[in-house]
């Protein structure tokens, strides 16, 4: 079975309960790794950080995406709804996957790249295709509460 078959078969068995907890989930997974992630930056990576130029700056910009987008996950898991338990609309849940593995990659690649952790040639192309991810979550968002 081919891996986008596996997660089409996945997705069909969720349900709509299921939908929210997961975003949930992947908002509480983003935001206490985005806090964790700035203060070690903040803090533990401080001076290793300072030796790269414009590592820092970067550092943040990352936490800061992967912190908006944790805040925007547990509002697209309520949104459209009269309770949490009640499923998230279709745009709202594929807007929020593409947000969730647009934060992950976006924020991800530069964390590695602050740190020289990885090929740059790889790394590099991430970003923005991450950042692509994280613009088209919004639109598919903005296209379903129109």
């Amino acid at each position: 079975m081919s891996p986008s078959a596996l997660l089409q078969n996945i997705e069909a068995r969720m349900s709509s309960n299921d939908r929210s907890t997961t975003l949930r989930q992947l908002a509480v997974l983003l935001g206490a790794s985005g806090v964790g992630l700035g203060a070690f930056g903040a803090h533990a990576l401080k001076t290793i950080l300072a030796k790269k130029v414009g590592a820092g700056e970067n550092w943040k910009t990352a936490v800061t995406y992967q912190l908006v987008h944790a805040v925007a996950l547990l509002s697209l898991s309520a949104i459209d709804k009269k309770s949490l338990r009640d499923p998230p609309s279709p745009s709202s849940w594929s807007g929020g996957k593409m947000m969730a593995i647009g934060a992950a990659m976006f924020s991800g690649s530069i964390y590695c790249l602050c740190l020289d952790f990885g090929p740059k040639k790889v790394l590099g192309p991430i970003t923005p295709i991450g950042g692509l991810l994280l613009i088209s979550g919004w639109v598919m968002v903005g296209i379903g509460n129109i």
